[in-house]
């Protein structure tokens, strides 16, 4: 058989590594801030994923830039929830609170861990990526729950603030840890929160 005849080997792609690795290093930063949050590190990450400290810092600049990394791909999941749900109106909203607190229950662990010093209005306001994907998960939710309590459009930010006040992932493992279970919590915080949206606003 000639060279020419011969077949050729596939090639991995640099992108398929380049996803793999990113993957492998969020996984690993996951489960760190899980059991050893003080000591998450991207060289420790690194180690733990399998990785060189030099791959890890091409994909993360720094220990910041690592955790805000994995804290927005866990609220990737319930972004695509949102966008796939069929529901409209209330059901809509409670089918995607729903799904918040089971993914809660898997993640919330480790994204308790990190906390902003700035408000969440600021950060909002600043467009900062975490609060714009909490945003586009919560835009069709929220405005179907806003029509049918009919409270105005210029209240958005504040219904999306307290939101993130009352589904705190902390306070959702608190509920849990004390016995009831997700489907109770649902149950208990979906008309609290209608409640609040209406005190806020008057509607």
């Amino acid at each position: 058989m000639s060279t020419a005849d011969r077949p050729l080997k596939r090639s991995r792609s640099p992108r398929n590594d380049a996803i793999r690795n990113r993957a492998k290093l969020l996984e690993a930063a996951g489960e760190m801030l899980k059991s050893e949050p003080e000591k998450v590190t991207v060289p420790l990450v690194a180690e733990r994923a399998g990785l060189s400290p030099a791959t890890a810092y091409r994909y993360f600049s720094s220990r910041e830039d690592l955790i805000r990394g994995y804290v927005h791909g866990t609220i990737v999941e319930l972004r695509n929830f949102s966008h796939d749900c069929p529901k409209t109106g209330l059901a809509l909203f409670e089918d995607v609170v729903t799904e918040r607190i089971r993914l809660v229950r898997i993640t919330g662990a480790a994204t308790i861990q990190v906390r902003s010093r700035r408000g969440f209005l600021t950060r909002l306001r600043d467009q900062d990526e975490v609060m714009l994907t909490v945003r586009d998960i919560w835009e069709r939710p929220l405005r179907a729950v806003m029509r049918h309590f009919r409270v105005d459009d210029a209240h958005f930010d504040h219904a999306l603030f307290l939101y993130n006040l009352m589904f705190d992932p902390r306070e959702i493992l608190d509920l849990i840890d004390s016995g009831l279970a997700e489907s109770d919590v649902a149950a208990r915080l979906i008309p609290a929160y209608y409640g609040a949206l209406r005190g806020w606003t008057g509607a």
